[in-house]
């Protein structure tokens, strides 16, 4: 039996996710509601689901606030689409810092929430072409980092794991498959996002800077991405995998 996305919909208005929900399951998906955080994990550990859309304007802990701890907890690699009901860019630009993987501001239509719904999932688990380059090795190592694909997080040299959201992976598997090699915004957009993408042009900067953060980046013994001016980015770090110097 084919896999039914099973989505989880979080917001404190009751008519748009009551009405999110119903659109959803009309659709094709199966859909589960939440009023607030905690009913939002109480979900989470009862039922697997395939992604969270969540309401960024909540009483409590808000969207960004919860974005954040999804991505520090057990439940990191959850693909996350926030609503905003500010067509705002510093919303914007704070809930991807966070490690939401797209947004949709309010007020939106049905249609365009479930497209980008599916879009967002399409990205997460069906991965670029170019990133299956590598796809059979389990670990590639750099400078002082090694990247486990399978389980899609990092370890440095003392051991110590980090994880990273669906993008910021899909991002470093760029860099690793083409390091030395200077790749523009419009090239890591699309060889991450794929004709999906339509997120506004500072989305890479900011991921870039996200990865940068993950990686310790900005050290002067460990210098991983590299600004390329007016032209993009470069992964200056040798790369191994399976013993391979790349």
């Amino acid at each position: 039996m084919d896999h039914v996305e099973n989505i989880l919909v979080v917001d404190d208005d009751h008519d748009i996710r009551t009405g999110v929900v119903d659109y959803l399951r009309k659709n094709g998906l199966r859909a589960s509601a939440a009023v607030d955080g905690r009913d939002m994990f109480a979900q989470l550990e009862a039922s697997a689901f395939d992604l969270v859309v969540l309401d960024i304007m909540m009483p409590g802990d808000d969207g960004l606030v919860l974005c954040r701890t999804l991505r520090g907890g057990k439940h990191r690699a959850m693909p996350i689409l926030l609503l905003t009901a500010r067509d705002d860019e510093t919303d914007r630009i704070i809930g991807l810092e966070m490690g939401a993987d797209d947004y949709v501001v309010k007020p939106f239509s049905p249609r365009e929430l479930l497209a980008r719904i599916k879009a967002v999932i399409r990205r997460t688990h069906m991965l670029p072409p170019n990133l299956r380059v590598t796809e059979t090795s389990d670990t590639i190592s750099f400078g002082r980092w090694r990247l486990n694909t399978t389980a899609r997080h990092l370890m440095d040299e003392d051991g110590t794991i980090v994880a990273l959201s669906g993008a910021e992976f899909r991002l470093l598997r760029v860099f690793l498959d083409h390091p030395q090699r200077v790749l523009s915004r419009d090239q890591l957009l699309n060889l991450t996002q794929g004709r999906d993408a339509e997120l506004f042009d500072r989305s890479i900067d900011l991921l870039v800077s996200r990865l940068r953060t993950r990686l310790g980046d900005g050290a002067k013994e460990q210098s991983y991405i590299k600004t390329v001016r007016s032209e993009g980015y470069v992964f200056s770090m040798p790369v191994t995998v399976h013993g391979t110097p790349t």
